[in-house]
């Protein structure tokens, strides 16, 4: 217990030792949580009138990022997978970092769930045995046991690997080998069932396809890696940490194929409901072409397919996918052009026309945008904790951990930097 507690109390250190730079940074993201704070008092004054959202159109923009951070966060096991299963060094040196991503990705995931409840004290009604969680009849129910569980494994495997690096064990895969297959089959879970909540309305002919989990997991599979070789990237940059080149390029091609996959799926439908068109298309036409006048969402649909396509075919092209500089606009138009496919696209979608034929547009307000922007910077916060602490231990600079990982440093990669001597010297940003 003692050393636990010192683990703990030195994570805390670290956490608070940095450069100007990180210091920057951290008060930053300290700045826009503020903001949240500020906007979200006036939503608990005033309820929800203060965003967009109306009787007819119940789910917005916070719902959109919901569903899209659940899918980063099941993209976690696109590392997990190849360093365990496959036993890639290169990739299992950075796995740490990648389940980080996906803690912090559930915790915004839930974070938006909270404010849509519009008073957060509401969350009694759905805790067992205080409220009613009407487990397993509810989709909700389904969502909020997958999520906490996942939540669950990607703060436990971490830690107890850290935990025991930090008292200079190396502990064998085959302790947490089975948690680490449970991880993988619930990553998938926590996006199938996300997409079943959607699926499930059959007032919605728009959600209530088949493909809708399809979507969603190959939706994540695309902008999942496009952000993690973006941090990835500044890890490399900013830290002594060694990635490999190879975890890159590997994420780059598994990009490359789910963007495909995603953009196949998205042709299937619109064939589907404009080949024929019939009153179940009625949403799909307001989309892509609007409707009764109404358009409020086509430029962000079409804004959202020229991002892919364009993101596509730097990906496909051998020698865009390999440089660098091409690879990270396609990893950023990608990123934004899935978040708006599968956020405005999908989720406001839904709701127009209303299943009377009633068409009521939606715009976010700036309350929103407000009350967003800070859980976004919690999430970036709390990785950022998450991922210096794992660094220094992981480095030798915390704990007694000294490098005993050997898939650390043997990555065998090029522009990989050497690991350096464990020394008491905190990880700087700078």
């Amino acid at each position: 217990m003692r050393t636990f507690f010192s683990f703990v109390m030195d994570g805390m250190k670290t956490a608070l030792k940095g450069g100007p730079l990180y210091y920057m940074w951290m008060l930053f993201l300290l700045v826009l949580i503020g903001i949240t704070g500020w906007s979200y008092s006036y939503q608990l004054r005033d309820g929800m009138v203060i965003t967009g959202l109306s009787d007819q159109v119940s789910w917005g923009f916070y719902i959109a990022n919901f569903a899209f951070f659940v899918g980063i966060a099941a993209a976690g096991v696109l590392l997990t997978v190849p360093a365990y299963i496959f036993h890639r060094k290169d990739v299992k040196s950075v796995v740490l970092i990648g389940e980080a991503m996906a803690l912090s990705s559930v915790l915004v995931a839930m974070g938006f769930v909270g404010v849509d409840i519009g008073r957060i004290d509401r969350a009694w009604h759905v805790i067992p045995y205080l409220g009613k969680f009407n487990w397993p009849s509810s989709m909700l129910a389904w969502d909020i046991v997958v999520l906490n569980g996942y939540l669950f494994l990607n703060l436990f495997i971490p830690m107890y690997i850290l935990f025991n690096h930090y008292k200079g064990k190396e502990v064998p895969v085959r302790k947490y080998f089975f948690w680490v297959v449970l991880t993988c089959f619930w990553a998938i879970s926590i996006h199938t069932v996300t997409a079943w909540l959607l699926s499930s309305n059959v007032a919605r002919p728009f959600w209530h396809t088949s493909l809708m989990a399809p979507r969603f997991i190959s939706s994540a599979f695309t902008a999942g890696p496009a952000l993690m070789i973006i941090i990835l990237q500044l890890v490399r940059r900013y830290t002594d940490y060694p990635v490999s080149q190879g975890v890159i390029k590997m994420l780059a091609i598994i990009m490359a194929i789910a963007m495909q996959i995603s953009l196949y799926f998205v042709a299937a439908e619109l064939f589907t409901d404009f080949y024929f068109e019939g009153a179940h298309a009625a949403s799909m036409h307001y989309l892509f072409l609007g409707l009764d006048g109404f358009d409020g969402l086509k430029s962000w649909i079409w804004t959202a397919v020229g991002l892919n396509l364009t993101a596509l075919v730097l990906l496909m092209v051998h020698k865009t996918r390999n440089n660098m500089v091409t690879l990270n606009i396609a990893c950023v138009l990608g990123f934004v052009g899935i978040w708006i496919e599968k956020g405005m696209g999908l989720i406001v979608t839904g709701f127009i026309p209303t299943p009377l034929g009633e068409i009521f547009e939606y715009t976010p307000t700036l309350r929103e945008l407000g009350v967003s922007v800070g859980i976004y910077a919690l999430g970036a916060f709390v990785f950022t904790i998450l991922a210096k602490v794992a660094i220094e231990i992981e480095l030798g600079r915390m704990g007694k951990f000294k490098n005993i990982n050997q898939g650390v440093g043997n990555a065998g990669e090029q522009n990989v930097k050497p690991v350096a001597d464990a020394t008491p010297v905190s990880v700087t940003v700078s």
